[in-house]
């Protein structure tokens, strides 16, 4: 099981962690638009996934603004999926105060189905843990960072030399 903190407190974090090599769980969080999406829906691209607890944080909107600006250099082959717990709406209120254009912006809100499969979800919170996944066009997974501290920023230059390498 992953220890995180969050502001330096041990929180729980119940589900499976996923690890490289692995098939990607599946999943079901909301667009903007509260239309469904799931890693089914994006399977044949390498899939880099930012996970942050909210958008309205500095830490969150700074992470979610870095991979924004990486996302045009990364190639019409990748996607790049921001999630969080917060509402739909929200999101979208952010992502149009901040003008981004290539990320998709992603609620587990509803079920926590990202979550639980993936073993972010901050059971005291109803929060997401900080955390980097990357998934290649197979719906393998080729890279995972779970952040120990959930509010320090993750190690972006991993996340994105491990989509590179699935690009090359």
């Amino acid at each position: 099981m992953v220890q995180v903190t969050f502001k330096q407190n041990p929180v729980t974090l119940p589900g499976k962690e996923v690890q490289v090599g692995e098939q990607a769980p599946n999943f079901t969080v909301l667009s903007n638009d509260l239309s469904p999406v799931s890693l089914e829906d994006t399977t044949g691209k390498i899939r880099l996934i930012s996970v942050v607890p909210s958008l309205d944080t500095g830490v969150c909107s700074l992470q979610s603004k870095r991979f924004d600006q990486e996302a045009a250099s990364l190639g019409d082959n990748v996607e790049v999926l921001t999630v969080s717990a917060d509402l739909p709406f929200a999101q979208k209120r952010w992502a149009e105060e901040n003008g981004t254009q290539g990320i998709t912006l992603l609620s587990d809100h509803r079920d926590l189905s990202f979550g639980e499969a993936y073993g972010t979800t901050m059971q005291e919170l109803r929060l997401l843990a900080r955390s980097i996944f990357v998934i290649d066009d197979k719906d393998q997974v080729a890279y995972v960072e779970y952040v120990p501290e959930g509010t320090d920023h993750p190690n972006y230059d991993k996340a994105i030399e491990a989509v590179k390498a699935l690009t090359n």
